[in-house]
């Protein structure tokens, strides 16, 4: 039972995704930090308050609400998510955008088309003039030859 659980816990993924988490706490501390420090001041100074919500509340029938904890984590939850997308999100599209843009520029492959020889019948490449098996002149076909961007052979 106890090796089933060491075999788990020393997976590859399991131990990547501790460290991602962690990792993903310390950057959640830091952007809080950052939003704390500097964005909730400044918006401080574009209402003329104090800027500091983490002590706005208001009470009803004897209850408190400390609304500012909630703002003060929504502020922190945005600039999370714009740090995150345009920092990691975006360029990793534009890194995958570049590798599938290279794979459709790619030549095609000349060997993929592939057709019967018309004296033994064997699969032969269609760009091909000579059979590989029984060495019979063959007519290489003509779209394949254009798709492999080659000249058409008279």
């Amino acid at each position: 039972m106890l090796n089933g659980f060491k075999d788990f816990i020393l997976r590859g993924n399991v131990i990547s995704m501790a460290i991602g988490l962690a990792v993903g706490a310390a950057f959640t501390a830091v952007v809080t930090g950052f939003s704390n420090a500097f964005i909730v001041p400044l918006i401080g100074i574009i209402t003329r308050g104090t800027g500091d919500f983490s002590k706005a509340e208001f009470k009803f029938d004897g209850v408190t609400f400390p609304y500012g904890l909630f703002v003060s984590a929504a502020i922190a939850f945005l600039i999370t998510a714009a740090v995150l997308y345009f920092c990691v999100v975006v360029p990793m599209a534009k890194v995958q955008n570049r590798f599938t843009a290279k794979k459709d520029e790619e030549q095609a492959d000349i060997k993929a088309a592939l057709r019967d020889c018309p004296r033994c019948y064997t699969e032969i490449p269609a760009v091909a003039s000579r059979c590989a098996h029984c060495t019979s002149e063959v007519e290489p076909d003509p779209e394949a030859l254009a798709l492999a961007k080659l000249p058409v052979q008279r």
